[in-house]
């Protein structure tokens, strides 16, 4: 199966994102490491604003919402949230309105800012508690219905089995990449940061349709493994039974707790691998999802792994960019 055979094919796409998004061999970093190959699928240069991955769940999410009619697109998230600012891009680009409910204090979120910027209404949750946004975003959508406007509601991070599409035919485009790679570097193991769980129940979802069997490594940075497994293997079948194609084995994922000091902050040896990253591959990291996940693949590297290890660089430009001002360099 490729990206353009029936399943995702058959689905309305809003097309936003450059595909398909480099893969390339970090062969400077593996110099001053001393260690085996290491891919990296460059997500970050997606090319739609500074959205890193989240433009692939959002075309399928927009091709809907247009689809269905909607004039609001409903979603949310936290002050660092990429999800928040890449949505109200493409909700502009789509020709919606676009509401945000957002926990925490938006106040100096640049991520946030960006989003008013493209015309996003920002509506705060007035706590702390992440689980308060899915709960407005439901209420917001049921109020702009009985005023009769339509809305299209979306959980935070876009992870839904609809959402989880984008990462399903993201599993091809990297299914063809590596048929081009020489058998002896085709990956033993990927790499792929966890927070709401939708992208990576995609790619879990898309590996079983062209028969990839990789493992994949899951850096949660945001749930204890025991509550996020589960969240990411109901998506992956939710996904697969959109698709009409296998349900993934969920012995292929195998979680990491990354969660460290706290979310969005990295450890100091996260913080080092960062520096390091930039210094040798010219590559901006943030502190929720890349520092974390770039650390723990090379942990798997410097453990002598079977094979190459891929690391799914999921991007997000502003918060990178926030952490080398702070210090991170």
């Amino acid at each position: 199966m490729s990206a353009s055979t029936p399943g995702w094919a058959a689905l309305p796409r809003f097309p936003l994102a450059v595909l398909p998004t480099p893969l390339v061999r970090a062969h400077r970093l593996e110099a001053a490491l001393g260690c085996g190959p290491l891919l990296v699928k460059r997500d970050d240069l997606i090319g739609f604003g500074v959205a890193g991955n989240k433009a692939r769940p959002l075309e399928y999410l927009m091709g809907a919402a247009r689809e269905q009619g909607a004039e609001v697109f409903v979603t949310g998230g936290g002050p660092g949230s990429n999800f928040c600012a890449a949505a109200a891009q493409a909700a502009r680009v789509a020709g919606l309105e676009c509401e945000l409910m957002v926990w925490g204090d938006p106040a100096g979120a640049p991520n946030l800012a960006l989003a008013a910027a493209a015309g996003a209404r920002l509506v705060p949750t007035g706590g702390e508690v992440r689980e308060a946004v899915d709960e407005m975003v439901a209420a917001r959508a049921e109020e702009l219905a009985a005023s009769g406007r339509r809305a299209f509601a979306v959980p935070r991070g876009g992870s839904t089995g609809l959402g989880a599409v984008g990462f399903a035919a993201a599993a091809a485009e990297l299914a063809a990449q590596l048929t081009d790679l020489n058998p002896a570097a085709r990956p033993a193991l990927i790499v792929f940061p966890i927070g709401s769980g939708g992208s990576s129940a995609g790619l879990l979802a898309g590996l079983a349709a062209v028969g990839l069997d990789i493992p994949v490594l899951g850096v949660s940075v945001s749930r204890p493994p025991a509550e996020i497994g589960p969240r990411v293997h109901e998506l992956a079948r939710a996904c697969a039974q959109l698709l009409g194609t296998p349900v993934p084995r969920p012995e292929q994922l195998e979680l990491l707790d990354a969660r460290g000091p706290g979310f969005g902050v990295a450890s100091q040896i996260e913080r080092e691998r960062a520096r390091l990253v930039l210094h040798t591959e010219g590559l901006l990291l943030d502190e929720t999802y890349g520092a974390e996940a770039l650390s723990a693949a090379v942990d798997r590297l410097l453990g002598d792994p079977p094979g190459p290890v891929l690391w799914w660089h999921t991007g997000g430009l502003i918060p990178a960019v926030s952490t080398i001002m702070k210090g991170t360099r």
